[in-house]
């Protein structure tokens, strides 16, 4: 018996949405991650992007634990001496909430073409509306993240 590896004409895309609101951005990100990457599906193949389309909607509303929103810091290198720039992920939720959870979610996919192209499918907003009705998305309940205890 020979190991199934799906065509890419059989690869059957659905739309789901995710409602940040409340969550934890690691564990919220974990299960975005594995959406796009397709795991959640019987046909799941590593070297192929089997993954559906997310949306996440809300992410303003995203939460850290502890203190770590204030403690860990997102940094950016310009690719010259010197040019590191740093700052908190407070400050990034603040200003750009979807660029908080894009990087997290980019974290979590592989690091190459495929995740890349992983990466097209996924749509944030800061608020609660999106652009996509026309696709009919799922909604999608993340049952172990947990709403951080403020």
């Amino acid at each position: 018996m020979s190991t199934y590896s799906p065509k890419a004409s059989e690869i059957e895309r659905a739309w789901h949405v995710v409602d940040a609101e409340g969550l934890v951005l690691g564990r919220l990100s974990t299960e975005v991650a594995n959406l796009l990457r397709g795991k959640h599906k019987p046909t799941y193949t590593p070297h192929m992007d089997t993954g559906d389309h997310v949306i996440v909607i809300n992410a303003e509303k995203v939460v850290l634990t502890s203190a770590k929103a204030e403690r860990k810091m997102v940094y950016r290198h310009s690719g010259y001496p010197g040019g590191l720039k740093s700052r908190t992920y407070a400050d990034l939720l603040r200003n750009k909430p979807e660029e908080a959870v894009r990087r997290t979610i980019r974290g979590m996919v592989p690091k190459n073409r495929l995740g890349r192209q992983m990466l097209t499918k996924l749509k944030v907003y800061a608020g609660p509306t999106h652009p996509h009705a026309a696709q009919m998305p799922l909604p999608y309940a993340i049952e172990h993240a947990q709403a951080a205890k403020a």
